[in-house]
């Protein structure tokens, strides 16, 4: 069964840091781009940034040098670590696969002012 599990998130204040992670099932994890994406209430979802099989990361602008995307193919994970955080990065994530219809069931972080 193809399954993307997340943890992570939760509230904090900004400033902060929180660090989302996602395991991956039933797919060749090491072989596929992986992605996170974000949606905040009533705005369209949003790409934070994708991180190849060879581990080259590319971000969204308004995380850019903030957020880190980072994988462990042997614990077939990906990971978000979310510095610096703003409270117009409240939003649920969420991972995915690129260019497949696999995500996970999504985060909520929640960042205060």
């Amino acid at each position: 069964q193809v399954q993307l599990v997340q943890s992570g998130g939760g509230y904090v204040q900004a400033g902060g840091s929180l660090r989302l992670s996602c395991a991956a099932s039933g797919i060749i994890f090491s072989a596929n781009t992986m992605a996170w994406y974000r949606q905040a209430p009533g705005k369209q979802r949003e790409l934070v940034g994708t991180i190849s099989s060879g581990g080259i990361t590319k971000y969204g602008d308004s995380v850019k040098g903030r957020f880190t995307i980072s994988r462990d193919n042997a614990k077939r994970t990906v990971y978000l670590q979310m510095n610096s955080l703003k409270p117009e990065d409240t939003a649920v994530y969420y991972c995915n696969v690129v260019n497949r219809d696999i995500w996970g069931q999504g985060t909520l972080v929640t960042v205060s002012s």
